[in-house]
């Protein structure tokens, strides 16, 4: 057996160590180990779970990339149409990592009730569109369900609902401006067959989602005729690169605009959060090391003796240094266990029950959302482990300026 770890071995399990003066200091760098571990768990589950969802909830109304024809129009309203004949459409086959391609197209209109009236755009979808999105946001009713025969059927934003006193059951009457202003507007009957809540409100306000024949009626296209197509890939890191490849992959006619740069206020925002995690990161390891450090130091101080002794009996400064170091890393671990352990509860208390809720105003999202994944847990606390160790393999070099005869008779 390694008779440094005999040793270190021995002394932790002593009680003469646990009842020592060095033990609260122990117990204060046990302490700050495990509040690290919880506060940089938190800060990397909070801040890639709320860049996550606020990025899927901009991609279930727009796509990670959407294909359009090339025109001036900044407005959420489909202007020019574009052929729904296209080689990359029902599959984007030219381009690895595309999972799914729709066509859709956007007519905004005014809602009126007998006591109020609200602006929106009506978002028209077909029998292509992917609803996996919609299905987590739905609180009440059903999606539509479209075919070949035009229906009525729409699914609104709660935040709708609640403005204008809309159920699901109730009908209500759009009213869509004709291109000569001078002559009335189109009116068209809606039915609601369901509520969604994204807890995106800037999207929740502008969109309800109904039968793209409407929009195609109303604009008087052709059934080949749609507004844009929305594409979706695999894997969001590839955002950029996908969209690149996207844009050389389709005619020269058309234009591509990703999810990233169509919202770049907000994509910037959330951008920020890593910063604040590898921030909160760092600042933690820093406070732990020099909690462990301070500890090294005492216990080093307090086992001087013990130092002197073993050093007349031969054993050279690093076999010392690793007696110590072997302790420390006892300490480092089991304060990573009570972190670990702590907050891993509490993200699952989260994740389950949602206890913390959030302004969707401000956030984007109604409740604290949490990411849990395993690899970065284990990365995280080997690498706080390797970087809290290292930083006490400065303050152990002190063993090697202790002599053997003062050591002895130190008290």
């Amino acid at each position: 057996m390694n008779y440094e770890y005999f040793i270190a071995k021995r002394i932790i399990s002593s009680k003469a160590y646990k009842n020592s003066i060095s033990a609260p200091i122990i117990k204060i760098g046990i302490a700050a180990i495990a509040i690290g571990i919880i506060v940089m768990m938190i800060a990397i589950a909070t801040g890639i779970g709320l860049q996550q969802k606020i990025r899927d909830k901009a991609v279930a109304f727009n796509g990670h990339v959407t294909i359009s024809s090339f025109d001036s129009n900044a407005s959420d309203e489909s202007q020019n149409p574009i052929s729904i004949q296209q080689e990359f459409y029902p599959e984007f086959k030219s381009v690895d990592g595309i999972k799914h391609i729709q066509a859709v197209a956007t007519k905004f209109g005014i809602i009126r009730t007998e006591t109020d009236f609200e602006g929106l755009v009506l978002k028209g979808v077909g029998q292509d569109f992917d609803w996996t999105y919609f299905t987590e946001f739905l609180v009440e009713g059903e999606l539509p369900k479209y075919s070949e025969k035009m229906n009525n059927n729409v699914l609104i934003s709660q935040y709708l609902a609640n403005r204008l006193g809309f159920n699901v059951g109730d009908s209500f009457h759009m009213y869509f401006m004709k291109a000569d202003e001078s002559k009335p507007p189109f009116i068209r009957k809606f039915d609601i067959v369901g509520i969604y809540n994204s807890g995106f409100q800037e999207l929740d306000e502008t969109y309800f989602i109904g039968d793209l024949k409407h929009v195609q009626r109303l604009n008087k296209w052709n059934k080949d005729q749609i507004g844009n197509f929305e594409v979706f890939i695999e894997d969001y890191d590839q955002l950029e690169a996908k969209g690149i490849a996207v844009y050389q992959n389709t005619p020269s006619t058309f234009n591509t605009q990703t999810v990233a740069q169509k919202y770049a206020t907000i994509f910037e925002w959330i951008g920020i959060f890593d910063k604040n995690i590898y921030g909160i990161i760092g600042i933690m390891i820093i406070v732990a090391g020099i909690n462990m450090i301070t500890a090294l130091l005492v216990l080093i101080l307090e086992r001087t003796q013990m130092i002197g002794i073993l050093k007349a009996l031969g054993s050279n400064n690093w076999s010392i240094r690793k007696l110590f170091l072997f302790n420390a890393s006892y300490l480092i671990v089991l304060g990573l266990f009570w972190g670990n352990l702590i907050g891993l509860s509490l993200l699952f208390i989260q994740k389950q029950f949602k206890l913390f809720p959030l302004d969707p105003s401000v956030y984007y999202v109604t409740e604290v959302p949490v990411y849990i994944n395993f690899s970065y847990i284990i990365a995280l606390n080997i690498g706080t482990f390797l970087l809290c160790l290292i930083m006490l393999l400065v303050p152990s070099y002190i063993i090697t300026k202790i002599t053997p005869v003062k050591a002895i008779r130190f008290e």
